[in-house]
């Protein structure tokens, strides 16, 4: 059984900075019955959910309203999941109004639990019954009698990790004011704008409440996960300082029959993948734990990494991906560049130096420049081959791909026979962001489609050119996204094989306009980036066999520490790579081989160079 719990607060007169001291102490809503023309507003600006019990309240992102007001509010169309129908009046109009508005919760009183639940049961209710609690042993009455929902106050770390020891083996999920599982799409239709930037600094991928710690990808400082453990999913000392366990019997038999089925070689369907994405707490760490053993069966205990450098040969750029803060990031943070174009001798010169370091690959990747043609590329290209004929080059997206063959007049294939012949080894998976048109047209809405991108890769490969394959998560992106991600891939795979590795990239927020623009989560949380690292096995398991943890995203500490969540490859050394850093990531400029091999040593695994088909080299003496 799932049991959700919001911690509110109640107050009909607020100033930002009290919502702020409420919102550091954990609280997500704010709930009022009399509230005055400042509340919502104050509430917003603090980083909290106004939550009304009137209907002439204005601002607020959700109601608690008797059953009449309820069903007036949703026929003036609001949506049901924005209401909560209290227990009062006579059963048949509790009953009505929570029927024909939707309403996801009906708030009772803890001595009427029984009569509410008998309510929520009927056939065809869809409601949950929710109850106000004072303490632990209110909490596990009211939970014992049917209640699957509490409200409860500013309780710290403790009684939280309490609660769910009370509750265990149940499930115990924190929300906030709307619904988990209430996605992106729906919530920026109703919301105004500065509800809808609160909203989404508040919950992760799911709707479901955000851990409280700073930590996020490309800030520099360590992973929030404890020492035994690989979720971070709670904060008290019985979580932190214990060990996981992985035992699948003890999770839910639907989840562990996608998790057994897995180990026994049949990985799971679009649909499971997407349960399994939904996972959280000790079930992320199961899912990482089977990751795991299907890692050690294809790879053993080997990590490998490339040397490699890569070259952003323009910061110029006439797409408009809200995610990129490298062509238009804020020119407040430092490390904005100036706009630039590198000339082609330059991008030899780089190749160079990079080959007298001891690098076997470049990986060129940049902007769109408006004055650029296929004829650029492959002058780039044919300029580095001449000069280093043994360096693989690395380059050009699908979305290079797909403009460069635009601007010449030809086809996707034409292009790329060019562009082989002219010396370009394998493609970059990069511009795939999500492959799912529906968080593209706000993502990316100018970029290529999932089906062009497809297009290209399945011609890349079929010309002999071999790719890598990415996933950026963790802005306005969701479970079921993440799902249709991984089915393009291997669909894709199924029919080529020619994809080498899967590299998640969490979304660095930092310095991305669509974050400062307020329209999009601060990236993801540590349990969602090791999900994606972790499914990725479990669905690729026998198509695609290596899968690469970010350190340029993570840091070197918490790339390394996914590799214990199915990684066996911790990429490259890359030497000033550009767009993690303009993006407001403090990693990302150079690992050399040495700090590399010792992440991974650190974590019990033997290291290896590889080239960037995975070919195994000999390190120069």
């Amino acid at each position: 059984m799932t049991v959700t719990f919001c911690r509110h607060a109640a107050g009909d007169s607020l100033t930002p900075g009290d919502a702020a001291l409420l919102r550091t102490a954990g609280v997500t809503t704010v709930e009022a019955s009399a509230p005055d023309a400042a509340w919502a507003p104050a509430v917003i600006e603090g980083g909290l959910l106004p939550v009304a019990a009137t209907v002439a309240a204005d601002g607020a992102v959700a109601w608690v309203l008797d059953p009449a007001d309820a069903l007036a509010v949703a026929a003036a169309g609001t949506a049901g999941w924005r209401l909560t129908v209290r227990h009062t009046g006579s059963r048949a109009e509790v009953i009505d109004a929570l029927a024909r508005s939707r309403a996801p919760w009906l708030r009772t009183d803890r001595d009427r639990v029984a009569e509410a639940v008998s309510i929520t049961g009927l056939p065809a209710m869809h409601a949950t019954v929710s109850v106000p609690v004072d303490d632990i042993d209110q909490a596990v009455a009211a939970v014992r009698g049917g209640a699957g929902d509490l409200l409860i106050g500013d309780w710290d770390d403790e009684a939280i990790g309490a609660l769910r020891e009370a509750l265990a083996p149940g499930r115990l999920v924190e929300r906030v004011a709307l619904p988990v599982f209430c996605e992106i799409d729906a919530v920026r239709q109703v919301l105004d704008k500065p509800a809808f930037t609160a909203w989404c600094n508040q919950v992760d991928g799911a709707g479901a409440a955000r851990p409280r710690y700073a930590w996020a990808p490309g800030r520099d400082m360590p992973a929030p996960v404890p020492g035994r453990r690989l979720s971070a999913e709670w904060a008290d000392r019985a979580w932190v300082e214990g060990a996981p366990e992985f035992a699948l019997d003890r999770l839910h038999p639907a989840l562990a029959g996608i998790l057994e089925r897995s180990l026994e070689g049949a990985p799971p369907t679009r649909d499971e993948v997407e349960v399994l994405f939904a996972a959280r707490g000790a079930e992320v760490e199961a899912i990482a734990h089977v990751a795991d053993v299907l890692r050690d069966r294809t790879c053993g205990d080997t990590v490998t990494y490339v040397v490699n450098r890569n070259i952003n040969y323009t910061n110029q750029c006439y797409f408009k991906c809200g995610f990129c803060g490298f062509s238009r990031g804020p020119k407040s943070l430092q490390f904005k560049d100036d706009p630039y174009i590198l000339e082609i001798h330059e991008v030899v010169h780089r190749s160079v130096e990079a080959w007298e370091r001891g690098a076997t690959e470049v990986c060129l990747v940049g902007g769109i420049h408006p004055k650029f043609t296929g004829d650029f590329y492959a002058a780039v290209l044919e300029a580095i081959k001449a000069r280093l004929p043994q360096m693989h080059v690395h380059g050009f997206t699908p979305l290079e791909v797909w403009q460069g063959a635009a601007t010449l007049g030809v086809s996707v294939e034409q292009f790329l026979v060019r562009m082989r012949d002219s010396g370009l080894g394998t493609l970059p998976g990069t511009a795939a962001e999500i492959l799912d048109d529906e968080i593209r047209r706000f993502l990316c809405p100018d970029k290529l489609t999932t089906a062009e991108w497809a297009e290209v890769m399945i011609t890349a490969h079929r010309l002999g050119l071999r790719a890598t394959s990415t996933i950026m998560h963790g802005h306005i992106d969701h479970p079921r996204s993440w799902a249709n991600h991984y089915e393009v891939l291997r669909e894709v795979q199924r029919r080529t094989g020619g994809f080498t590795e899967f590299v998640p990239l969490p979304f660095v927020h930092m310095g991305a306009p669509i974050y400062l623009q307020g329209r999009s989560r601060p990236g993801p949380t540590w349990d969602e980036v090791v999900l994606i690292h972790a499914v990725a096995r479990i669905a690729f398991d026998g198509l695609i066999p290596n899968i690469q943890a970010s350190w340029v995203k993570l840091g070197l500490e918490g790339g390394a520490r996914l590799l214990e969540a199915g990684c066996n490859d911790i990429g490259g050394t890359l030497m000033n790579e550009s767009i993690s850093r303009a993006a407001g990531a403090a990693h990302g400029q150079l690992a050399t081989p040495d700090e590399l091999e010792a992440a991974i040593r650190g974590m019990g695994r033997v290291p290896a160079r590889r080239n960037t088909v995975y070919e195994r080299i000999e390190a120069p003496a």
